[in-house]
């Protein structure tokens, strides 16, 4: 399946920690991205690193890594970006998201 530019995005600095992380798993391993009920605002970002592509899964590729995202997570996340953002209360992976509506305060949990 053809991607299109629009439907998800990895930032530079997203796709240099994935490869780092990445150095250190089995070959062929990607960055799974997914989105489960829960959290404080209705809807919570799931990482894992995972070495199988199934048949519902989307891959987003950058730089020699690669992220996967599942048919039911990416109508949540449709045209959001993946950064990494390392500043004064910490490092972590942060998704800008366009379609929620509101947002815990941790960055985590999201509402549509």
């Amino acid at each position: 399946m053809t991607q299109q530019p629009s439907q998800f995005a990895i930032t530079d600095s997203a796709a240099t920690q994935i490869a780092k992380i990445l150095a250190t798993e089995a070959p062929g391993s990607c960055l799974r991205v997914a989105v489960q009920g829960g959290g404080c605002s209705g809807f919570s970002y799931i990482f894992s690193i995972d070495d199988t592509q199934t048949s519902d899964d989307l891959a987003f590729a950058r730089d020699g890594i690669t992220v996967l995202i599942d048919d039911m997570s990416i109508q949540y996340m449709q045209g959001a970006e993946i950064d990494w953002v390392d500043d004064l209360i910490g490092a972590a992976f942060q998704i800008k998201n366009p379609n929620a509506t509101a947002s815990c305060g941790c960055g985590t949990s999201f509402d549509v």
